[in-house]
């Protein structure tokens, strides 16, 4: 009962503010290779990265600039800018330089890469795997942006699509280096923005700048374009500019929360990141372009449209439209629609109360991995709900699936389950590593709670946690149990805060 207890109030814990702190919210890796040592240089890749990162320091991202990196500096700068895009709401990585396909997987290449054969790629190289990992923990959004295949920098000695274990060069390469890269398939809540759409090759300009980063560079500072629609009129403008030879094009779905990487415009509240009904604030022009996207079977678009006549407090204000919106969204696989859509058949929301239908959904989304429906599927079998009997076996494994997938009041759930003893498997450290990648995913909840009443976890926890702090060199103290200053400033400084 103890654990119950503790899950409902994190739901209905009362987040106070944290006076006198800040986080860094948008950090950004630029990488720009252009003398490369054994293949083709490149003129305008780092002029491309100089501008990108001088575009993106200027509407507020904390920007680490590399130039002309090694593949070990490579493989470094990814591992630091994980760490860091844990406590970043937005990370961003944009790369410049040569980029080719093998056997279906993108590879970037460093400066220093020397290259006879498909294995010295993969092993040279750095893929587009480690790049979106390297971003995957960021909290609200993650974007990676290639502006790159831009020449075959193999000339036609290497043929890309033979197997590995040919490694072999070839005089007819039926995709060679200039083949473009493969089609991305980035997790959800992931952007993948690929200069040039896959299988083709994209210029590297004529100018000091390629096509594609003067569109970025014009697009980005614009303040109130919602992210999508700036993608999209980044798309039209290198078309026009190219006279149709490059077509940008982006991969993934974004989360259902509107966000402006130039903040605001003038006069307007800045809502980046903020809930779904801050889709409301979108000017009459820009949900003509979400209309047009919907249209085309955008389902992102569908969501906003519909979070839009979701609110109550907004003209425009329209249950039944939202329903069909989502719908439609649902429809197409998206989970995030197919989990707003149960809670509205829950709730009888602009439709009649349907608690088979909710529960339909609801598993869709989770069968998707989608964290919200599957930690509420969690509390629906362990309460009894939606003519579901009490399980709270099934609800345990719910839980701890939902906290697998870092979703943060599972992860901190989970935590306190665990402290309760009412997993046999883990212990007090396990405890502890799900508080801390509470505390890292940005859950104020966590951070209000361990501040105001750490000691509703037990004493071996409480120590594991500080020994996690210090293994990540947050804190120095004694591994005492003891919540002091000093291990206060260390959970501050382990969400992201500085004094």
């Amino acid at each position: 009962m103890r654990a119950v207890i503790r899950i409902l109030a994190l739901c209905c814990a009362c987040l106070l503010p944290v006076a006198a702190l800040s986080a860094t919210d948008r950090v950004a890796l630029v990488l720009g290779m252009g003398a490369y040592e054994t293949i083709e240089r490149l003129d305008n890749t780092r002029n491309d990265a100089r501008a990108i990162a001088e575009t993106l320091k200027g509407i507020g991202f904390d920007v680490t600039l590399s130039l002309d990196a090694t593949g070990d500096e490579l493989r470094q700068l990814l591992d630091d800018f994980s760490f860091r895009s844990e406590v970043a709401d937005l990370a961003l990585i944009y790369f410049a330089g040569h980029g080719v396909e093998v056997q279906g997987e993108n590879f970037l290449i460093p400066v220093d890469a020397s290259i006879a054969s498909n294995r010295d790629i993969q092993r040279q190289s750095i893929s587009l795997k480690q790049m979106l990992a390297s971003v995957e923990r960021a909290r609200k959004m993650r974007i990676v942006i290639l502006d790159s295949c831009r020449d075959n920098p193999l000339g036609d000695v290497i043929d890309l699509s033979r197997p590995i274990e040919a490694g072999a060069q070839s005089t007819d390469p039926t995709r060679g280096g200039g083949g473009g890269l493969a089609a991305a398939k980035p997790e959800r809540g992931t952007l993948v923005a690929f200069a040039a759409k896959d299988g083709q090759v994209a210029l590297d300009g004529v100018g000091e700048n390629s096509p594609y980063a003067r569109a970025l560079i014009d697009k980005m500072v614009q303040p109130g374009l919602e992210i999508s629609l700036m993608f999209r009129q980044v798309r039209d403008k290198v078309l026009d500019e190219t006279n149709n030879l490059q077509e940008p094009h982006t991969y993934g779905s974004l989360t259902g929360v509107p966000f402006y990487l130039a903040g605001a415009a003038e006069g307007e509240q800045d809502i980046s990141g903020a809930s779904q009904s801050a889709w409301a604030s979108l000017r009459p022009d820009q949900e003509e372009q979400l209309l047009a996207l919907a249209d085309l079977g955008d389902t992102r678009s569908m969501l906003g449209l519909a979070y839009m006549r979701l609110n109550p407090n907004e003209g425009r204000f329209d249950p039944v439209q939202a329903v069909a919106f989502l719908e439609k969204a649902a429809a197409a696989g998206s989970p995030e629609a197919q989990f707003e859509l149960a809670k509205i058949y829950e709730r009888g929301t602009g439709v009649p109360v349907d608690e088979a239908r909710a529960l339909d959904l609801y598993q869709a989304a989770a069968d998707q991995d989608f964290a919200d429906a599957i930690n509420d599927l969690g509390f629906l079998h362990y309460q009894g709900g939606l003519g579901l009997p009490a399980d709270p076996q099934k609800a345990l494994a719910l839980f701890e699936r939902a906290a697998d997938l870092r979703h943060p009041q599972a992860l901190f759930n989970f935590a306190a389950l665990i402290d309760d003893g009412l997993i046999e498997t883990k212990g007090p450290g396990d405890a502890a590593d799900y508080l801390y990648s509470a505390l890292r995913s940005g859950s104020r909840d966590v951070l209000d709670l361990l501040a105001k009443r750490p000691k509703m976890f037990s004493p071996q926890t409480r120590r594991a946690l500080q020994a996690r702090l210090k293994e990540f060199e947050f804190y120095a103290g004694a591994i005492d149990g003891e919540f002091g200053p000093g291990t206060q400033k260390a959970i501050r400084l382990a969400y992201g805060l500085k004094e």
